[in-house]
């Protein structure tokens, strides 16, 4: 299990390069920079020649890349061109606001999925199958945005039970009021990781149960929660997977619900860099939430190998 899990450490390594390689690029791409914004369009050349060399924006690409990544290696992930404020403050400050989003996001829609994608496979074909079974593409459909939109029409402006926007707290809810102005927020996250979990653990549990040795234990009348268990622990390692990949959306797909919440994580943090052409902001906000990507993979498939060891060969 130790070389297994030393193996995957070092495969991350080259695909961390990597992605640094390709968000870089991807954000060189950008049409105009923070400089078009923040100088007048009669701004004098030297003004604006002196801007870009203080910023390495006069340097070709591979060298401005080259100075990024020492930086990165340094822990440093530059300054805000905006602002001048650093990059790795701003934004761990705003990944901690999202991970209070993150989480109850992911034990809610993540139980809610396991439930429902449970209970659908033990009743297939049935009526509960069906119902369980719209619910899941529902949640999978909607796009988050609207159904965000739809919750504050209703539960803020007209019932009036729950703030609209705003974190009612500094960092973590202590409050009523900080608790209720995570409800929208957090259920509007949920709703698609429940939707994804649902489907594939119905179709895991499915699949399992038309193994033989289920087949075996229900020609013989057997029949117990110790059976059951069986067929969730080998239905685990894919239901994990897809888990892992959707936390991750988690954090890095919740730019339009924090947006429209006025929830100041990473999320609203790159759709103001983008707005503003900040690219530090853009290049650190982005491969930090890849980098975890590639992390929560890791994570996954050393939980993989543990519950099903063929995993580790």
């Amino acid at each position: 299990m130790l070389s297994f899990t030393i193996r995957r450490l070092l495969q991350a390594i080259p695909i961390l390069l990597g992605v640094s390689i390709l968000v870089f690029l991807m954000v060189q791409m950008i049409p105009g920079n923070a400089l078009d914004l923040m100088l007048p369009s009669d701004a004098p050349k030297d003004l604006i020649e002196k801007m870009k060399a203080e910023y390495g924006f006069d340097k070709p690409l591979w060298q401005q890349y080259l100075r990024w990544l020492w930086m990165l290696l340094h822990g440093d992930l530059g300054v805000s061109i905006f602002d001048s404020t650093p990059v790795a403050a701003t934004l761990f400050d705003a990944l901690g606001n999202t991970f209070v989003l993150a989480i109850p996001a992911a034990v809610l829609g993540f139980g809610l999925g396991i439930f429902f994608g449970v209970t659908a496979a033990l009743n297939n074909g049935k009526a509960a199958d069906k119902a369980l079974s719209m619910v899941s593409i529902t949640g999978v459909s909607l796009p988050h945005y609207w159904f965000a939109i739809v919750l504050v029409v209703i539960f803020s402006v007209e019932l009036n039970w729950l703030p609209a926007q705003g974190m009612q707290f500094d960092t973590l809810p202590g409050t009523v009021e900080g608790l209720k102005s995570m409800v929208l927020p957090v259920i509007t996250l949920s709703l698609i990781p429940m939707g994804v979990v649902s489907r594939v653990v119905r179709a895991a549990v499915l699949e399992v149960m038309s193994q033989e040795f289920v087949n075996t234990l229900n020609a013989k009348g057997l029949w117990s929660r110790s059976v059951l268990g069986h067929i969730l622990k080998n239905a685990a390692p894919a239901t994990l997977a897809v888990m892992g990949l959707q936390f991750g959306y988690l954090l890095g797909g919740s730019i339009l619900v924090e947006t429209v919440f006025n929830w100041p994580g990473s999320g609203n943090l790159l759709n103001l860099a983008i707005f503003r052409r900040d690219i530090p902001v853009m290049q650190g906000t982005i491969l930090v939430l890849a980098a975890f990507f590639v992390l929560l993979n890791l994570v996954v498939d050393v939980a993989q190998a543990l519950i099903d060891p063929r995993i580790r060969r």
